[in-house]
């Protein structure tokens, strides 16, 4: 099994012979999936997705994949293939149409349209190319073939990309519920045909590799939620995934069978269920659907509110609802329906939620305490099953933290793959597909790029840094006036802290330490305001950390008496 080397150089040129899959994001990390692939001149783009930040990068909005390396070959990129609407597989994508608008964006009806809604707000206008399962486009060097594959969003694809080195086949995000909702089952036919024509390299979603067994039927859901339906003495109060039309189809149905009306809350929710409406995916009993006013005239048993928030983001619906902080008062006898997954990392934030909503009395139904989400990834054993099937000569997993990678990387060789032709690779790491045989090549740079308001990339580990320090360190502004002949104190130093913990006495003991700095700078012949500044503010930072333990941003500002 090759692993990746930190020691990678950058990669060679590919030779002519050979297609370059280079993921830019989605291995390692559960987040901003974009592999791009490289053949005769040429880049296809598959899926440019965002990665939401962690407490320990604070004030960013969200994490995108680092363009750089093929920022000067945007002219070579025939299209983007985009496998489904999620975030964390479109939600790049108005930035790198920002540096080049006219790049083909191909991908299914339901996608398409929640990518465009996204872009409005980027006043963007993509020039589209729909597609569907069993269609097949030229783009380029590459032929495209998509296959209809079942998730947590209708309309997910997977892609076959055929080129003259070899025929990859990417499952994008998918599961193999044999029951769909929409009876869209994953194209287990296609894949079999795929794998008789031979599969040089199987692209596989890893996220649920670690799971034993098979992921359960979406429809096996329909008891608990029409339980909470039927029983629930006041509102209930449901909340997922602003995209998940089929959680949200069978909470319209069971709402409907017991007589409650539904609103929508939260602005995606209300986007994206008007889209998913619009265009058929999600069928709405005619009168169901109020707007949140005309819930006031209802008895509280026949109503029902659907919102975001299932991952305890602080703005959502739900944790402001926790926090009294919303206009839906949660009160004694209200329901609240988490019909969604805790995103690793999130678990903290999520209990939180349910801690609030529990306090002002509600009863909180969550996958914890009962049947109300499944995964929209496959499991180990459906993984297996496509090995089996499409019996690929060379694997590469993607989609997944590192441990995922190689879970789902030991379920290929466990199945026959021979474990030299099995990659695993992550971030910006080059894998050259030569003759049949994927190896990796080097690498190229693929940090995290912050989005922080309007700002792209502006937002560095450095600034994090420091905004880290200023939320657990505090900051502390010193002001010295200093005669510039004799570098002594005109008057005694001005402290500004904020977050630092201090009284009056705090900063009597750093005068002598700045008096005695300024003295041996003035000795030395620094007078540079700039050095100066430096010097006092290594001095008043060893001071604080000796006095106090505490290492808070120091500002310091020197001003010419």
């Amino acid at each position: 099994m090759s692993h990746p080397h930190p020691e990678l150089k950058a990669a060679p040129p590919l030779s002519k012979r050979g297609l370059r899959i280079v993921a830019l994001g989605g291995l390692g990390e559960i987040g901003r999936n974009m592999t791009v692939f490289e053949h005769a001149g040429k880049l296809l783009i598959v899926d440019c997705g965002v990665l939401f930040p962690e407490e320990t990068q604070p004030g960013v909005d969200v994490i995108l994949p680092d363009f750089t390396s093929i920022r000067d070959r945007l002219d070579d990129v025939v299209a983007i293939v985009l496998t489904h609407g999620h975030e964390d597989h479109i939600g790049g994508v108005p930035y790198l149409l920002r540096e080049r608008s006219d790049i083909p964006v191909v991908g299914s009806k339901l996608t398409l349209a929640f990518l465009e809604a996204k872009l409005k707000e980027h006043g963007i206008r993509p020039r589209t190319v729909r597609v569907r399962e069993d269609d097949r486009r030229g783009f380029g060097p590459f032929e495209c073939e998509f296959v209809a594959v079942n998730h947590s969003i209708p309309d997910s694809l997977a892609v076959a990309i055929r080129t003259s080195a070899g025929l990859v086949l990417h499952t994008g995000d998918f599961k193999m519920d044999q029951f769909p909702l929409d009876d869209r089952i994953t194209d287990l036919r296609a894949f079999a045909r795929l794998g008789e024509e031979g599969v040089d390299l199987f692209l596989t979603d890893s996220t649920n590799a670690e799971v034993p067994g098979f992921t359960t039927s979406e429809r096996e859901l329909n008891p608990a939620i029409e339980q909470v339906m039927r029983t629930a003495p006041r509102r209930v109060i449901v909340s997922s995934f602003a995209s998940h039309v089929h959680r949200i189809q069978q909470i319209l149905d069971a709402a409907h069978a017991h007589g409650r009306k539904v609103a929508f809350v939260g602005r995606s929710m209300v986007r994206n269920m008007g889209i998913a409406r619009d265009l058929g995916y999600l069928k709405v009993p005619s009168g169901l659907v109020v707007n949140a006013k005309e819930l006031e005239n209802l008895a509280d048993h026949k109503v029902a509110l659907v919102c975001t928030g299932s991952q305890g983001e602080p703005m959502a619906a739900l944790s402001r609802m926790a926090n009294r902080d919303h206009q839906i008062r949660i009160g004694k006898g209200d329901t609240v329906l988490l019909a969604s997954s805790l995103i690793p990392g999130n678990e903290s934030a999520i209990y939180r939620v349910i801690n609030g909503l529990t306090r002002w009395g509600a009863n909180v139904v969550h996958k914890g305490n009962a049947k109300v989400h499944v995964s929209g990834h496959a499991s180990a054993g459906e993984l297996v099953y496509c090995y089996n099937i499409v019996k690929p000569r060379n694997v590469m997993p993607v989609h997944g933290e590192f441990k995922h990678l190689k879970a789902n990387a030991d379920l290929a060789i466990r199945t026959g793959v021979d474990p030299e032709r099995v990659v695993i690779a992550e971030d910006g790491v080059v894998v050259d597909l030569v003759d049949g045989r994927a190896k990796i090549a080097g690498k190229v740079p693929a940090g995290y790029v912050y989005v922080d308001g309007m700002e792209v990339g502006g937002a560095t580990e450095a600034s994090l840094k420091d905004r880290r320090t200023l939320a657990e360190e505090g900051v502390v502004t010193v002001v010295a006036i200093v005669d510039a002949d004799t570098g002594a104190l005109a008057e005694a130093p001005d402290f500004l802290a904020r977050g630092f913990v201090h009284d009056e006495s705090t900063f009597q003991s750093v005068v002598p330490v700045i008096e005695k700095t300024l003295a041996n700078a003035a000795q030395e012949g620094v007078g540079d305001a700039h050095q100066l500044e430096q010097l006092l503010a290594r001095a008043v930072a060893n001071w604080a950390f000796r006095t106090y333990r505490r290492r808070p941003l120091i500002i310091p500002v020197i001003i010419d008496a």
